[in-house]
């Protein structure tokens, strides 16, 4: 694989990425707007659209379940378990980093949870979204970021640079500004 190639391949993860990161964005709101009745409110701590664990949790997800991808229970169950495993130390990470944890499950109605950190509906939501992760977006993803990426290369690194600056200059604010910065 030549350098041209693989730049186009990590790009390419880059997209993934941050379609995760706005797909579990749209998710965390949409709960919080439809089931929690708060109206719009921005689940991220970043200033955009992006969820970092989102857009982590899908790249690992999609790398993992390669194998048992042909076998869709044991990949929904695979999926289950390792988003139930990160979210619980993710909570664990971010209450180290910033002194608390953004979700608390206790008292919310989505079943058994062990400290507020993880909960049995979550985690079987989680699988649900990761097998259309596995089986729809992230094929979806590739064939157009691909087609896109062919026909207007240029472009493409353009619009990449761009969303990776916007990226990195929004994570770098939250970083040294705090929660301050919102």
């Amino acid at each position: 694989m030549g350098k041209r190639e693989r730049l186009f391949e990590i790009t390419t993860w880059f997209h993934v990425f941050l379609a995760f990161g706005f797909i579990g964005w749209l998710y965390e709101v949409g709960i919080m707007y439809f089931e929690m009745h708060q109206g719009f409110v921005n689940r991220g701590f970043l200033f955009g659209p992006c969820l970092p664990i989102y857009g982590f949790g899908g790249l690992f997800i999609v790398l993992a379940t390669k194998r048992v991808k042909r076998h869709p229970v044991v990949c929904f169950f695979a999926i289950c378990l390792l988003t139930t495993v990160a979210e619980f130390l993710a909570s664990y990470l971010m209450q180290w980093c910033l002194g608390y944890f953004l979700w608390d499950y206790r008292n919310t109605g989505y079943g058994p949870t062990f400290e507020g950190r993880i909960a049995l509906r979550s985690s079987l939501q989680f699988g649900l979204i990761g097998m259309a992760a596995v089986y729809v977006i992230c094929p979806l993803l590739e064939k157009g970021i691909g087609k896109f990426r062919r026909k207007f290369p240029r472009v493409y690194l353009t619009v990449t640079g761009l969303f990776l600056v916007i990226f990195l200059t929004d994570l770098l604010i939250h970083v040294f500004c705090g929660s301050n910065a919102k």
